[in-house]
């Protein structure tokens, strides 16, 4: 059982919180040819995502004045502000991880009211006119993200109390495995399921609020899926 009520918590962005993945939709919009190959050479393993997201940002060509007026067009979890006002209320320190962009995380959550915040991205830097760069101030040696989230659950730990891992993608994976417990979405629910670790699938954060309660008080959440385990063959006797 889950008993001791301190809890830190650390939330993926895109895709967890937005309900998009802004880079991709930055891309899509602004992006000049090649960031294809990039995206294809990630996806086949040949580089990692630090390499892959700096050679994308380098390809964007876009003013200021558009980046924010896409950044306002983009949505988030209709249920993330509340879940925050929880954090807020029950003193649980919260910090955005994301593998993404710093000053868009930043711009979208003030968009929809939601400021202060810590935020462990990529930074994002207006180099010329229509031209931006990215580096990656919480990456560490020999991890291929951006922002190592390995790390930030080691630091989450060095606070004390137990850590939460609120994510959905593939860059949440190796944090999922070190953490005490998960509230998944999407592909991280079928990487938890494989990797026997306990977690409680989640569509929206009002059912991740609905279950923090729970969480709060030292009891398995309803819906928690723990390993299963392996089962004990008995040989015949001849």
């Amino acid at each position: 059982m889950l008993s001791s009520p301190s809890w830190n918590i650390l939330c993926d962005f895109d895709g967890t919180i937005a309900v998009e993945d802004v880079i991709d939709s930055l891309l899509d919009r602004f992006g000049r040819p090649g960031w294809e190959v990039l995206e294809r050479d990630w996806r086949a393993g040949l580089i990692g995502s630090a390499v892959c997201m700096a050679g994308q940002v380098a390809l964007l060509d876009m003013s200021h004045d558009e980046l924010q007026e896409h950044l306002g067009g983009l949505r988030i979890d209709h249920g993330f502000a509340a879940f925050v006002r929880a954090t807020i209320e029950h003193a649980i320190p919260m910090e955005i991880v994301s593998d993404g962009l710093d000053h868009a995380i930043h711009a979208i959550l003030a968009n929809h009211g939601i400021d202060g915040l810590p935020a462990s991205a990529n930074h994002l830097r207006q180099s010329a006119a229509r031209r931006w760069e990215l580096t990656s101030p919480f990456s560490v040696p020999g991890c291929r993200s951006g922002t190592c989230k390995c790390a930030r659950v080691d630091a989450a730990r060095q606070r004390g109390g137990k850590t939460l891992l609120i994510g959905d993608g593939a860059s949440d994976f190796c944090a999922a495995d070190r953490v005490d417990f998960v509230f998944a979405k999407n592909r991280l629910i079928e990487h938890c399921r494989a990797a026997g670790i306990p977690y409680a699938p989640i569509a929206s954060f009002d059912e991740a609020l609905a279950l923090l309660p729970d969480l709060l008080d030292g009891r398995l959440p309803p819906r928690t899926v723990l390993p299963v385990p392996a089962p004990i063959h008995q040989e015949t006797l001849a």
